[in-house]
């Protein structure tokens, strides 16, 4: 049995986001931004590092510096003694030269005199005076971190397409940079469609609802950090909705709808995209979401999401967000998808791609997975609530307690 929205002839979910993918173009314009600026931003030209890290040779421990013979052994017995000659601060170095048989005290980070070629932990050391004696043997090299083992100048640091994080913009001032080269932000236009949608400031009346969609997917769209133009709600008018197209084609690289793409008697929204652009699919074999659309107007992409909670925000984070991702010009990594067990059975019907939602967590060392009980495209608390997706194949039937899913966990965007 086919259940009423798993009609024949609807593009496969995979096929419909390669379409769609294959169908945007990067942003072209960069700008040059400062550190402070750099977090979520996507690099727009390869880095390298202007210095080597660590610029210099230096200690790893707190301990002794020492200019041992190495010529005629591998290792330096134990019981060597040492004439302590000097110290070596992190920022304030020893400025003499070491000569066979003497050592300086150093801390972690300071310089490595040339002359100095192992340094050992203050713990394997006796001092007495200004002599040292190790209460161990001395290998060549130890606990010395060399002059650009961690990043060489001239080597790179990131690619173009990289998007920076936290710990990235501390590379970055590690090294001394503080222009950066980044992609412009993509501008999204955002509107509901529907003349039941209310704002949180409003009385409800019989058959109202209060309007969530748009503060979804503009929370998810804060997070791809692009610009957002919010359009607000629109009324279930056919002008109204042509008018809100225009504007947002005129001042956005991609429009995100909600709404109107359905088939009820007053969603107009598939009916004024055709009017005005190109429709390259419409209708998915993906649950929740099948009517979801995507086209082309004159100076925009557009996404046509479905008016029901989970399946708007479902088909934006699956479809729209990896084509926003390659608008901003970050590189796209497949997402991560793992194997669980499940705890429930599953019910399924074949026909369309199903995105579940389920609560992912270990038990006995293992990967397991609890479904929902409720899935209804409307239960948006079903996201709430759920840290992964269940993505069971088009013409997946269901399974029982105890069988292997294919689950996805949810990622920063919506998690």
């Amino acid at each position: 049995m086919v259940d009423c929205c798993s009609a024949p002839g609807l593009m496969p979910m995979n096929q419909a986001k390669e379409t769609l993918l294959a169908s945007i173009q990067p942003i072209n314009d960069s700008e040059i931004i400062t550190l402070s600026e750099c977090d979520g931003r996507i690099c727009a030209a390869d880095i390298v590092s202007p210095i080597n890290v660590p610029a210099h040779n230096n200690s790893a421990m707190d301990g002794y510096a020492l200019c041992a013979d190495f010529s005629q052994q591998a290792e330096i017995v134990k019981g060597t003694k040492f004439k302590l000659v000097g110290t070596a601060m992190a920022g304030q170095p020893y400025s003499g030269e070491l000569l066979p048989g003497q050592c300086i005290r150093i801390m972690t980070g300071a310089v490595v005199p040339t002359s100095a070629n192992t340094v050992e932990m203050q713990e394997n050391i006796t001092v007495s005076g200004n002599n040292v004696t190790t209460n161990q043997a001395l290998k060549i090299a130890r606990h010395i971190r060399l002059a650009g083992e961690d990043i060489a100048s001239g080597g790179p640091v990131f690619s173009a397409g990289h998007k920076f994080t936290s710990i990235d913009i501390g590379l970055l001032a590690s090294l001394g940079v503080n222009a950066i080269n980044v992609w412009r932000k993509p501008v999204i236009a955002v509107f509901s469609t529907g003349d039941e949608l209310k704002t949180a400031n409003e009385t409800l009346t019989l058959g109202d609802i209060y309007e969530s969609n748009r503060h979804v997917l503009i929370a998810m769209l804060k997070r791809l950090h692009v610009d957002v133009i919010d359009l607000g709600i629109i009324a279930d008018n056919k002008d109204k909705i042509r008018e809100a197209f225009l504007t947002a084609n005129a001042k956005a690289d991609a429009v995100v709808s909600s709404g109107g793409v359905s088939v009820g008697d007053a969603d107009y929204t598939k009916e004024i995209l055709e009017e005005l652009g190109n429709i390259a699919f419409w209708k998915i074999a993906m649950k929740p979401g099948k009517p979801f659309a995507f086209g082309k107007l004159d100076n925009s992409v557009f996404f046509g999401l479905p008016g029901n909670p989970v399946s708007a925000t479902v088909t934006f984070h699956q479809l729209a967000v990896p084509a926003i991702k390659k608008m901003s010009g970050q590189a796209i990594a497949p997402s991560l998808q793992l194997k669980a067990k499940t705890t429930d059975n599953i019910k399924k019907r074949s026909g369309r791609m199903d995105f579940q939602r389920g609560l992912a967590f270990t038990q006995n060392n293992e990967l397991t997975v609890t479904p929902l009980t409720h899935q209804g495209s409307g239960v948006l608390s079903s996201m709430s609530q759920a840290n992964c997706y269940i993505i069971l194949p088009q013409a997946h039937n269901g399974c029982l307690a105890g069988e292997t899913v294919t689950i996805e966990l949810f990622d920063h965007i919506i998690g």
